[in-house]
């Protein structure tokens, strides 16, 4: 069915022609009425946003654990501070800010609790059955087990996002994302690395000073020290995360715009065959390293956190395991989803959407020392 007037009026007049417009869209699987005050791309990101699997998204840990305060990122937090800034960049280049927001909210939705320590064990423990992948298992969700509509099964998303989430999985592939993808991947990366030194400092993992040492966060603390001389403290820091943030976007936001005022007149599907990406200059990108490093080293490495790894992980080994053994505790949608795709993945998809907190839970209740079975 054809877009409405104003869609498509609206999308001519403010965005570039190399931006991906509603009216260029594969469509959905099930084809459905357009509506006259939403695009496809509006009616993607609402989609996304009532899932119950985003909003669980508040009970994940992004880096650190519940028990080392409330001030830090979750990975709902994260993936809202990955919205925001994808889409001032998408405005900026006159890309689709529709589409820019839908894909920011949806690349993260497939993660499983625990943060990467999870994704490792749940890989572990899938390896026979092709192993576990945040990416892979947010368009199983979008597809399959997110379920609110009666006359299909999942979201049933635009092509463009399922496609662009396949483009997340297929790291080498040949194919290459939109230029709203794009904004969304560079986002992602500038968001962390400003909010995990943010993080590091309000926990005292590092200090400011040692942060400092690196050529990004040295020249940030200098700005900010240039333009407000007494500054201390919690103000220092949070002046310095915004910092850390501008300093990123304007480097992206002059580097693409560079290139992309030579190729107006492409369309989206031309340009995104091209070899440019959105991305950090290459001062940029070798400051962005330097900082990683340390991250890595310093923060993601230090022992509080590597306690919780190794703990977490030997929770959902045991958990997946006591499912095998015990299906009857999964619930009825994934017992049924086991006849369809096997036990193991089953349980598999059950563990990846706990939250950190019902994850330790349904530990205690059924897999812990001194847990009862059920019905006992």
């Amino acid at each position: 069915m054809p877009l409405p007037a104003t869609t498509v009026e609206r999308e001519s007049s403010i965005l570039a022609r190399y931006a991906m417009h509603s009216a260029d869209s594969r469509g959905r699987k099930h084809p459905e009425p357009e509506q006259s005050y939403r695009g496809p791309y509006q009616r993607d990101r609402d989609r996304i946003v009532h899932t119950s699997a985003f909003r669980r998204l508040s009970g994940k840990m992004q880096v650190f654990t519940g028990d080392m305060g409330d001030y830090h990122r979750t990975r709902l937090t994260h993936t809202h501070e990955v919205a925001s800034i994808a889409r001032t960049m998408g405005r900026a280049l006159r890309l689709n800010e529709d589409l820019v927001e839908a894909l920011a909210l949806f690349h993260d939705i497939g993660h499983p609790p625990f943060g990467h320590a999870g994704e490792d064990a749940l890989n572990e423990c899938l390896q026979e059955e092709g192993g576990f992948s945040h990416n892979r298992h947010g368009l199983t969700i979008a597809e399959e087990l997110e379920h609110p509509y009666p006359n299909f099964a999942g979201l049933n998303l635009t092509h463009e996002v399922l496609e662009m989430q396949q483009t997340r999985i297929r790291k080498g592939d040949p194919s290459s994302p939109l230029l709203e993808a794009q904004a969304v991947e560079a986002a992602d990366s500038m968001t962390y690395d400003a909010h995990d030194c943010d993080d590091a400092i309000k926990l005292k993992l590092l200090t400011m000073e040692e942060l400092a040492q690196t050529s990004l966060v040295g020249a940030a603390v200098a700005a900010v020290k240039e333009r407000f001389a007494n500054v201390t403290g919690d103000k220092l820091r949070r002046a310095i995360q915004r910092e850390l943030l501008d300093r990123q976007v304007r480097d992206v936001l002059a580097t693409a715009g560079q290139f992309l005022t030579t190729c107006e007149d492409a369309t989206a599907e031309e340009v995104r065959q091209m070899a440019f990406r959105i991305g950090p200059s290459p001062e940029l990108r070798e400051q962005k390293q330097e900082l990683e490093r340390l991250l890595y080293s310093r923060v993601y490495r230090h022992p509080r956190l590597l306690e919780m790894r190794t703990g977490a992980q030997a929770r959902i080994h045991q958990m997946f395991d006591g499912y095998l053994a015990r299906p009857e505790l999964l619930p009825p949608l994934y017992r049924q989803r086991a006849a369809k795709v096997g036990l193991k993945r089953a349980a598999g998809d059950y563990l990846a959407g706990m939250t950190d907190r019902y994850c330790d839970q349904q530990f205690g209740e059924h897999f812990a020392t001194g847990s009862k079975p059920q019905n006992a």
